[in-house]
């Protein structure tokens, strides 16, 4: 088996993604409330399997510097949204438990941070993205399949009867996001060459959205209900917003050298 995964990388990274994306659909499709309980397994398999290196899978803490844009992220793209809601009066916030709201904000920001390590940020900016630059696959290439499987695996949640479950109408726009999202963290992945970093993006991110917009139909603090316009995942403003940030960061990483990025791994010049 490992001789196979030595002379087929690309192949072996093809079975890993299916492995990914089936597993969360079984326990989608099943109704288990935590989808990602296996990922951890296909993770640390695949890790063995490649023989790949700690720092090659980006399990490592990086500069500083990238935490910060990992947090503006979500804090500038959620206030964007939120803002524009308020003031449309899409947003109404009747009398909220901020206790209990930033209490379980917190909750979540920190189990998600923890998790996505060997989980989401484990599998598609730490395995896969190593496994992609082992079969040979250029900066922007690793970058952009990265995001599109990330966006793939979603398409469970969305399709089967789980508590987030979109609207149909709203589906490709949830799988658009995500796509959009995966692409600017796996941005963040390359100037940190941390999963840490992304992990912290994502945990916060969760966290800013479930609690403050909602889960499915489920409304959060903000109350808003017109989620195909709103929804920073799965509504137009909230894709729209997505697209922009990744496009923003695209241009900023190409024209950077990857010589300047503190504890990055090397990655192949992009003509």
């Amino acid at each position: 088996m490992r001789s196979w995964v030595g002379d087929h990388p690309l192949g072996f990274a093809v079975i890993g993604v299916l492995l990914a994306i089936a597993t969360t659909t079984v326990l989608d499709a099943v109704g288990f409330g935590i989808n990602v309980l296996l990922l951890p397994l296909v993770f640390f398999g695949c890790w063995y399997l490649q023989r790949l290196t700690r720092i090659e899978i980006g399990l490592v803490l990086g500069a500083w510097q990238p935490y910060v844009l990992a947090v503006a992220y979500p804090v500038l793209v959620l206030t964007l949204i939120g803002v524009i809601a308020r003031a449309t009066g899409a947003a109404n916030m009747p009398a909220v438990n901020w206790t209990a709201a930033l209490l379980n904000l917190a909750g979540m920001v920190v189990v998600t941070a923890v998790f996505a390590l060997v989980t989401e940020e484990g599998i598609f900016r730490g395995w896969l993205w190593a496994a992609l630059f082992r079969a040979g696959f250029r900066r922007n290439a690793v970058l952009v399949w990265t995001s599109v499987a990330f966006g793939l695996w979603h398409l469970s949640t969305a399709l089967l009867p789980t508590p987030f479950h979109p609207a149909l109408v709203q589906v490709p726009v949830y799988i658009a996001s995500a796509i959009a999202i995966g692409l600017v963290w796996a941005q963040l992945r390359l100037v940190s060459g941390s999963i840490a970093v992304t992990s912290v993006s994502h945990g916060l991110w969760n966290g800013l959205v479930y609690v403050l917009f909602g889960y499915g139909t489920t409304a959060g603090v903000f109350e808003i209900h017109n989620t195909l316009v709103f929804g920073p995942e799965i509504g137009l403003l909230g894709l729209g917003a997505n697209v922009v940030a990744a496009a923003l960061l695209w241009l900023a990483v190409r024209r950077s050298k990857p010589a300047q990025r503190p504890a990055a791994i090397a990655i192949p010049a992009t003509p």
